[in-house]
């Protein structure tokens, strides 16, 4: 078992780090200062149009498309400790890269299954990075948890689709540059219950669209990337070629959107992880309480020990997931890919708040991106499906072998 880079991941390795010490990092007390200014405060700062130029021109662009003709032609495994690295700046980095969700997995859904007039229309300004899009799936009447409780109705009317219902957490719908949402509804509430459901692609201008307002996320807009949006759609009729795949495959195309950007959203966690370890250790060393420095006292190597243990565990299973993920696809990791879901956010929320706790209450202030990642963290284990039903999924799998050879008693 090989666990050394490859030569490929390794050039692209050094290309963003050194990206990330000469652009981002530099640019994080920018982008605070840019975004305190901005009259709209769901509007993107000039500091990230800068980073993505700068990235372009670097060759670190698209990174997330594995064997795709549209991106640098990376797989998952050696994508995966990019998304690392750009983890410790989650705010700026992936972005600059062209690799921020929710565009990625929209990305994806379609150079898998749009047509060559709607890769045209859509796949190739997000592909430029030239406009943003929303995911529309989570409602706020049902519980979202089970994507077949969807009641958001897409009617076939002539040679349109007719939409009614309401969204809410549409990641990206409050950006200004949000031209796309892709809304999942449905289409034949009769029919079998994983059939009932389909895509559209619904322009953000067309009438009846209403986004109602912004969403918090403990407190934090999450403006200039977006944002997260509740969205009303009244009467909105949009042609019948604007449907994604075909009638009733609406729940096929969400799991093949959401697993790659699960691994995405952990492999971008170790990174969180690992600069909070960084900070907690300058912390420890710099800081003196009770006669000693922090990193004297014993509770606080124990935090730090711990640490780096839950952190080398959850890389080895993001690594492996990957490496399936490319081997026997999506489906044949299906149940890496939960567990990862299970146990990255977890572990990560787990260091995130040792950190803070190490620094103090300055951990919980602006003067520290401790207090944000933290907010991220402990959100991811809602996004894309919550711990439970995972779980649930994960301990079903595992038991079914047991359940039919009691059968068969």
């Amino acid at each position: 078992m090989d666990f050394a880079f490859d030569a490929k991941t390794e050039e692209f390795r050094e290309k963003l780090l050194a990206f990330m010490d000469e652009c981002v990092y530099p640019a994080e007390p920018v982008f605070a200062e840019q975004v305190a200014a901005l009259e709209d405060p769901w509007d993107r700062p000039p500091v990230i149009d800068e980073l993505k130029a700068e990235a372009r021109r670097r060759g670190l662009w698209n990174l997330f498309l594995p064997g795709s003709e549209y991106g640098a032609g990376l797989t998952n495994l050696q994508y995966a400790p990019l998304a690392e690295i750009t983890g410790r700046s989650p705010h700026l980095a992936p972005e600059a890269l062209n690799c921020a969700a929710p565009d990625t997995g929209n990305m994806e859904l379609l150079a898998m299954f749009g047509t060559e007039e709607q890769k045209k229309r859509w796949l190739e300004p997000l592909l430029a990075g030239e406009i943003r899009s929303a995911f529309c799936m989570t409602e706020p009447d049902v519980a979202s948890s089970d994507a077949t409780n969807i009641s958001l109705r897409i009617e076939r009317d002539g040679d349109s689709y007719v939409i009614n219902g309401r969204k809410w957490w549409s990641t990206g719908a409050m950006s200004p540059r949000c031209e796309l949402f892709i809304v999942m509804g449905k289409t034949d509430p009769h029919a079998e219950r994983h059939r009932q459901q389909s895509m559209i692609l619904v322009p953000r201008d067309t009438p009846g669209v209403e986004v109602k307002r912004g969403l918090r996320v403990f407190g934090f807009t999450d403006g200039p990337h977006g944002g997260h949006a509740e969205i009303e759609f009244r009467d909105v009729r949009v042609p019948a070629e604007n449907l994604l795949g075909e009638e009733g495959s609406g729940f096929a195309l969400a799991q093949a959107r959401l697993g790659p950007g699960r691994i995405h959203h952990c492999m971008r966690l170790i990174g969180m992880a690992e600069r909070a370890v960084e900070l907690m250790c300058r912390r420890a060393v710099s800081r003196v309480a009770f006669g000693q420095p922090l990193a004297d006292q014993g509770v606080i190597q124990d935090w730090i020990a711990e640490a780096r243990v839950r952190i080398e565990q959850v890389r080895l299973l993001v690594l492996k997931t990957a490496w399936l993920m490319d081997t026997v696809g999506n489906k044949g990791a299906h149940a890496e890919i939960q567990a990862i879901k299970i146990a990255a956010p977890a572990a990560v929320e787990w260091v995130l708040d040792k950190a803070i706790q190490v620094h103090g209450a300055a951990g919980l202030s602006q003067d520290f991106p401790l207090a944000e990642l933290w907010a991220a963290a402990r959100t991811l284990r809602l996004i894309d499906g919550p711990d439970e039903v995972h779980k649930r999924s994960l301990a079903r799998r595992e038991l079914r072998p047991y359940i039919e050879a009691a059968r068969r008693g």
